[in-house]
């Protein structure tokens, strides 16, 4: 299996997101502490998992274009979810402290240096700007490109609630934005992140993709000149991208052995051009021939 996965493809634009994101990182952390922000720190936390998520992503970039072996028969493909499926729990841990660390300042809401707050913040948006331009197409087509993206974006919308807290701090002196805007972060994320989860758990699962109809798949097989019947039908994905499919299928009564790999060959061009699945193995029967066989 010679493909190329969509993080592989995406190399150079994660390494320069994950520069631009390290940098600021290090800003950020640097600037929550001399101000006292939390929601400076909790947007810098953020920027810490964009920064393990891009690194997780090019590990997995550069494991994915690794060859595959008797051992590995794939390759290294599902390298790149388990590196979203990493992701999310990092995700999630983050944004569970953020919101106990945001509860404590509730009960006693420390003094914030506004002005240098929002000037740091400013920059993390021009950053995060530049992270989301860079990643947007890929993250349609990649679980582990969809992690990074996510957490981009996360991190802008941080960005975004640091800049308005800041503003109604300098501006009022209520410094309870501070940890409010913590909250509104932090319960944004979750959401998308346990959809990531699930997806990643999904695929791990090898269930069925979301965007194929087993059924549909079915009635395309049944449609093909030469067959009779249609079973143990099975369809996974192994990386976001590359889905495979594994079936039986029943040749009609008229159908002579010497050209029932005309029935394969017409089988597999059906999936490939109806449901852009290229990876099939397809294992041909004759009528009457299955037995006591498990379905699983």
């Amino acid at each position: 299996m010679e493909q190329l996965s969509v993080t592989a493809r995406n190399r150079r634009r994660l390494w320069i997101t994950f520069g631009l994101t390290f940098t600021y990182f290090l800003v950020e952390v640097i600037g929550g502490l001399l101000t006292n922000s939390l929601a400076l720190l909790a947007d810098a936390a953020h920027m810490l998992t964009d920064v393990g998520g891009l690194g997780l992503a090019l590990f997995a970039a550069w494991m994915s274009t690794k060859p595959a072996t008797p051992t590995k028969t794939y390759g290294y493909y599902r390298v790149e979810i388990l590196a979203a499926l990493a992701n999310a729990v990092v995700l999630f841990l983050v944004s569970f402290y953020i919101l106990y660390e945001a509860y404590r300042r509730f009960q006693d809401p420390p003094d914030v240096q506004s002005l240098p707050m929002l000037a740091v913040a400013a920059v993390g948006l021009v950053v995060n700007l530049i992270g989301i331009w860079m990643l947007r197409a890929s993250a349609a087509e990649s679980l582990n490109m969809q992690g990074a993206f996510l957490e981009v974006v996360s991190d802008l919308l941080g960005s975004i609630g640091v800049i308005v807290a800041g503003a109604i701090m300098w501006t009022t002196g209520w410094y309870y934005a501070d940890p409010l805007f913590s909250v509104v972060i932090g319960l944004f994320i979750l959401p998308r992140t346990w959809k990531l989860m699930l997806q990643a758990v999904d695929v791990l699962l090898e269930a069925t993709p979301a965007h194929i109809s087993l059924a549909a798949v079915e009635q395309a097989l049944l449609a093909v000149e030469g067959v009779a019947a249609v079973h143990d039908l099975h369809a996974w994905t192994i990386t976001s991208g590359i889905e495979a499919l594994s079936a039986h299928l029943v040749l009609a009564d008229d159908v002579q052995p010497q050209t029932a790999a005309g029935v394969v060959d017409r089988a597999a061009a059906a999936l490939q051009d109806k449901f852009k699945i290229d990876h099939s193995t397809i294992q041909i029967e004759r009528p009457g021939q299955r037995k006591n066989e498990p379905n699983f």
